[in-house]
């Protein structure tokens, strides 16, 4: 494959949109051979949501994603958001970029949020010759939006390498700051409509990916699929136009440096004072539809995935999440698969807007009280983050 074909490989990985279409083993493509996986996530994240950190957690597992998609010039490659963590998959003639862009925001982790980010660069001809493969899917969730979905095994034994030590990055010097324009953290926690806010994890048990562990995704989903929004976090229409002002001074560290911070907040500020007068009247600014982008950060966002296994956060009443829970358990007690599942009151939202006057803005959900790293840490019995997933 030459380098242009690298760089469109994942524009031409059919599109599903029907969520179902996770279990569907064909809906997924084998990543083109010398590509590798740029992995972090943050040491300790279980510790620092219980000492009350968790948008911070999230802030940097999604400044990953911002930082390395910036270096790259965005373009169109696939990746995921863990909570305390997240992974890119690019062509290796990116590698540079995306060593310089992991190890500038590990250092700004480091320096302004005051939490240690691990990094690490996978080559994916590594994980086939430890004979597992990275298979990706391409999901819809909107007509403008789509995420990737990695199946094969190979992203957790990426993590498990990252976080033994193996592959890593370079440290990047002191006041080094990487690129994470359009990274926001605007909005106030979702509360739950349904019920609760469950953030859940299915991982292959100890018979690995089997067509029980597919079915049980399957049933999962179904399952959910029964609940208002198929059990959606967001409202159709959209979160409330109200503003977190911590939320607000996160985004001005990330977006600016120190000596520009005070503007950044009164730009940001400006921002949200536009978009409200322009939602409550209902008029346009320029190509700008405060309305429409409301609605559409509700659909663009990603409240489900699979990576290497189910990872959801819903918005489910007490009824669907017993039958859940009930699936989960016994799978869990028949060797199908192995879980983690946490009850919060609201989702926490983290996004990635380039530009609002486009509509392929991303939107990261997660629970707003621990979400899927606490939801890992149940896998084993400890506290883990999402690298401890194995197949």
């Amino acid at each position: 494959m030459n380098e242009t074909d690298d760089l469109s490989f994942f524009a031409g990985v059919p599109i599903f949109d029907q969520f179902e279409g996770v279990a569907d083993t064909a809906n997924y493509r084998p990543l083109p051979d010398g590509w590798i996986l740029a992995l972090a996530d943050i040491v300790g994240s279980t510790k620092a949501i219980a000492d009350g950190r968790y948008k911070d957690v999230n802030m940097a597992g999604a400044s990953v994603i911002s930082a390395v998609l910036n270096a790259v010039g965005k373009g169109d490659f696939p990746f995921v958001f863990g909570g305390d963590g997240a992974l890119v998959a690019l062509p290796a003639s990116l590698e540079m970029q995306a060593r310089d862009a992991l190890a500038a925001v590990q250092r700004w982790v480091a320096e302004d949020l005051d939490l240690e980010l691990r990094i690490a660069i996978v080559p994916v001809a590594d994980i086939r010759d430890a004979g597992l493969d990275v298979r990706v899917a391409r999901y819809s969730a909107s007509a403008f939006v789509s995420y990737a979905m990695f199946a094969g095994g190979g992203t957790s034994w990426a993590e498990k390498q990252m976080k033994a030590g193996r592959y890593g990055v370079a440290p990047a010097p002191a006041g080094t700051r990487p690129d994470l324009a359009g990274l926001s953290c605007r909005w106030n926690p979702i509360a739950a409509r349904n019920g609760e806010i469950v953030s859940i994890i299915a991982v292959p048990g100890e018979k690995g990916t089997t067509p029980q562990f597919r079915k049980l995704v399957a049933e999962i989903v179904a399952i959910s699929t029964e609940q208002s929004r198929s059990g959606h976090p967001v409202p159709a229409e959209g979160p409330a136009l109200a503003f977190s002002m911590k939320g607000i001074n996160r985004e001005a560290r990330a977006t600016a440096p120190a000596k520009r911070r005070l503007r950044q907040r009164f730009w940001i500020l400006m921002q949200i004072a536009l978009t409200v007068a322009l939602h409550r009247f209902g008029v346009r600014f320029g190509t700008f539809d405060a309305r429409r982008y409301k609605r559409d950060v509700a659909d663009n966002s990603d409240f489900r995935k699979f990576d290497d296994g189910l990872k959801m956060t819903i918005d489910v009443d007490e009824a669907h999440l017993g039958r859940i829970e009930a699936l989960l358990a016994d799978a869990q007690n028949n060797g199908v698969a192995r879980y983690g599942l946490h009850r919060q009151t609201s989702a926490l939202m983290t996004c990635f807007v380039p530009t609002p006057l486009s509509r392929d803005h991303m939107h990261f959900i997660d629970g707003a009280n621990g979400g899927y790293a606490v939801a890992a840490s149940q896998l084993t019995g400890k506290t883990v983050t999402m690298g401890d997933l194995t197949p």
